[in-house]
């Protein structure tokens, strides 16, 4: 936290009192409420399930799962959760269950959800929880790049790349994700990142250019197995790269996460030609992934004008990107990624009250998913209305429970609603989870200054 930080947030119990929160002060409180939990990990040698020979792995098979029942919810609700849109998620999920089937580690708890981001890629957790994003499924063209896509994140699971290179490092950025995106008066890029890019770069860091090497091997090998031509992989790389021309931005997450250089892609060609080449002109399968993701592909003009306003709002042009949203709301009104985003727009705006029009909305839209709730809280501080915004963040937690970020969001209601105890536990609570960042400074800085602590 830098003096301009700390001078900015030593006025906030102030602010509070006197329900004057500024549009810094909001955005601070989401960004500082974004962390999800975190687990301990052990390092150890490992069998490799498909070569055999001895790996140095980060976590156990217990863990790998543990993270994917425990982290994994996080990050999908901070991509807006699984997107409403039934067939699409069916089809994903058997595609991606016919391909785990054939894979060394058929076993393990494979789960598969397309995901409202609007943002290119797709991403797993070390126990097989993977997410699909709106924006990719969108770009593809036919079901064996789904395959290969599939494959590919399938592949990182059973070569268990996850277990060797992140450990206790991916679980150390889970606790803490997102609490210092917003340390600045210029804050949109730190809040387009909550609901996509920073989640998935955070949690689930780089793999290696030999992971990818290996991870793309054995996606043409499932896919080969269950009946796709392995070509389909190729096809997927290509259409990648073209999409990076054209829009550099909306891949960036997926670059940095699965890096891509030339080579990989010659790679997976010669391979395709020479090892699976029993698998040329095999059917692609382009009409069924058409019939199959017909309603999420007619969402394309509400992603491209979802996707445009992310990228006003990253350069800070705030009316820009609420004309984008608004677009987006005329093709698709009861979208929920769209509503968020707008709440989002609207708050950076300080507009507190529209804001907490468009969380409620979404929260109808899909009231399992937390993260319009959370935002409803968020807006709610910003009306003076503490014991709202409790109850919101306190329904946040029954959704989603196990993020301290939330913890800390309503020891800031209790304090601004003059319930300094009850705001002292929660302050408590929260910095004896989280040590680091700009909300456990301030939650420890105000358990100093009404002596609590010394």
């Amino acid at each position: 936290m830098n003096h301009r930080d700390v001078a900015g947030l030593a006025g906030l119990p102030e602010r509070l009192r006197r329900g004057r929160l500024a549009r810094r002060d909001l955005l601070w409180l989401i960004g500082a409420s974004s962390g999800a939990a975190a687990l301990a990990s052990l390092s150890g040698c490992a069998t490799s399930p498909v070569t055999g020979e001895t790996i140095l792995v980060g976590m156990s098979e217990a863990q790998e799962r543990s993270i994917d029942a425990q982290v994994a919810p996080h990050q999908f609700s901070q991509d807006l959760g699984e997107a409403q849109d039934a067939q699409s998620n069916t089809y994903v999920s058997r595609i991606g269950a016919d391909l785990a089937g054939r894979s060394h580690r058929p076993d393990m708890p494979y789960s598969y959800r397309v995901l409202n981001a609007n943002y290119v890629n797709a991403y797993t957790f070390p126990g097989g929880a993977m997410g699909v994003t709106r924006g990719i499924m969108t770009e593809m063209k036919s079901e064996a790049e789904l395959a290969a896509l599939l494959g590919h994140e399938l592949g990182h699971v059973n070569a268990r790349h996850a277990a060797q290179r992140q450990g206790q490092a991916m679980l150390a950025q889970a606790a803490v994700v997102g609490l210092g995106v917003a340390t600045s008066d210029s804050q949109w890029s730190g809040l387009i990142g909550l609901a996509s890019q920073v989640g998935a770069s955070a949690l689930l860091s780089s793999y290696s250019r030999d992971n990818e090497r290996e991870a793309d091997a054995l996606g043409q090998e499932y896919m080969a197995r269950a009946g796709y031509p392995a070509s389909g992989m190729t096809s997927l790389h290509e259409l990648l790269l073209a999409e990076q021309k054209a829009q550099p931005s909306m891949l960036q997450t997926m670059f940095s996460t699965h890096p891509m250089p030339a080579e990989r892609v010659a790679t997976a060609r010669q391979l395709a030609a020479t090892r699976h080449a029993q698998t040329a002109g095999l059917p692609v399968q382009r009409e069924r992934f058409m019939d199959s993701t017909a309603r999420l592909r007619a969402l394309r003009p509400t992603i491209q004008a979802c996707q445009k306003g992310e990228a006003e709002g990253a350069r800070e042009r705030y009316d820009a990107a609420e004309g984008h949203f608004r677009t987006a709301l005329k093709t698709a009104p009861r979208d929920y990624a769209a509503n968020v985003l707008m709440a989002k727009c609207l708050v950076a705006q300080k507009r507190p009250a529209d804001a907490k029009r468009y969380a409620e909305i979404a929260s109808a839209i899909d009231p399992k998913e937390a993260q319009a709730i959370k935002l409803a809280g968020i807006a709610r501080l910003g009306l003076r209305d503490y014991a709202g915004a409790f109850a919101q963040f306190d329904a946040f937690d029954k959704r989603l429970p196990g993020d301290p970020g939330v913890t800390f969001l309503k020891g800031v209601s209790l304090e601004g609603g003059g319930q300094r105890r009850e705001a002292a536990a929660h302050y408590a609570r929260y910095a004896n989870s989280v040590r680091q960042g700009d909300a456990s400074q301030y939650a420890v800085s105000r358990l100093k200054s009404w002596g609590y602590v010394k």
